[in-house]
């Protein structure tokens, strides 16, 4: 491994830290397993996994501490992640450096702001938003139902020549940011945001929609319903995410063709076949169906 490998680099700086601190070469070593191996890094931010510096790191984890790993990992703001939790999908990232938890990603010419410590953002979704980005065509009337802070609507507004997007989002924290990205990226005359639970939201939607997408994970099967409804006469397009067993997305997708076929029976139901977004959890993957109906 090369001297200037960044996790080469981040192990010797803290390891020469504890060494400093008077700590024996034994109890360094006990604790260089806490050093993580890998992190995200965008904007000035360095973003650790939620594992890193525990077990044995509580009393030396200070500003120095936190500050030399900034130094290694070359950012000036430091974040360890948590779970997401809650009905809304919330973050619990802990500041460890640095008190404003703002941040802003630039991804395929996007930029999405977003408090880190309140909001999710998923890296590993990068084809996925490129690809909502290439298929909208022009004038077409796209619903988002969980919208979040713009994942997928800001790629159609910004890379394609949508005729409006409607976001539905109930987070206020989201909501806030959505509003401020959609100003960001110039495209918040071709939006409207509607705030609140898309059951109740979308009553005024109906029949309006070219294009549904359906991003709420592990399912959005509560507002297929809503989704159905607010296709126009014509029909449209289905964008589901759901998490289906790696060895076995076909069992997934008949399950939602079929129960999509117990809402409207008048329609004609298609898919094709499942697009893997990433791993979700071992042996399971996000995945998303593209459902035609007409």
């Amino acid at each position: 491994m090369r001297d200037d490998d960044p996790h080469t680099r981040l192990v010797s700086q803290i390891k020469g830290l504890l060494r400093a601190r008077g700590l024996s070469e034994e109890e360094v070593v006990a604790l260089a397993s806490g050093i993580p191996r890998k992190w995200e890094r965008f904007s000035d931010v360095a973003l650790l996994p939620a594992s890193s510096f525990r077990n044995g790191w509580d009393s030396h984890c200070d500003e120095e501490l936190w500050t030399s790993v900034a130094t290694a990992l070359g950012a000036k703001r430091l974040g360890r992640a948590g779970e997401i939790e809650g009905q809304m999908r919330e973050s619990t990232v802990e500041m460890l450096l640095g008190e404003e938890d703002w941040v802003v990603r630039r991804e395929s010419g996007v930029d999405y702001g977003y408090n880190l410590t309140k909001c999710m953002f998923s890296a590993g979704n990068i084809n996925e938003r490129r690809r909502m980005g290439e298929m909208v065509a022009e004038g077409e009337v796209v619903l988002d139902l969980y919208a979040g802070i713009g994942y997928y609507s800001l790629p159609i507004l910004v890379h394609s020549r949508v005729g409006h997007v409607h976001c539905c989002e109930w987070n206020p924290n989201a909501i806030k940011a959505l509003e401020s990205n959609l100003e960001a990226n110039g495209v918040s005359s071709r939006c409207t945001v509607h705030f609140g639970d898309n059951l109740v939201t979308t009553a005024v939607l109906e029949g309006v929609a070219d294009r549904v997408l359906l991003g709420l994970l592990p399912t959005s099967q509560g507002s297929y319903a809503v989704a159905m409804r607010s296709l126009s006469r014509d029909g449209g397009v289905l964008h589901i995410h759901g998490i289906a067993p790696s060895k076995d997305h076909f069992s997934w997708a008949e399950e939602v063709i079929d129960f999509l076929g117990t809402i409207d029976t008048g329609r004609r139901i298609e898919a094709g076949s499942p697009i893997r977004v990433k791993s979700y959890a071992p042996h399971w993957d996000h995945v998303v169906l593209d459902v035609s109906v007409r």
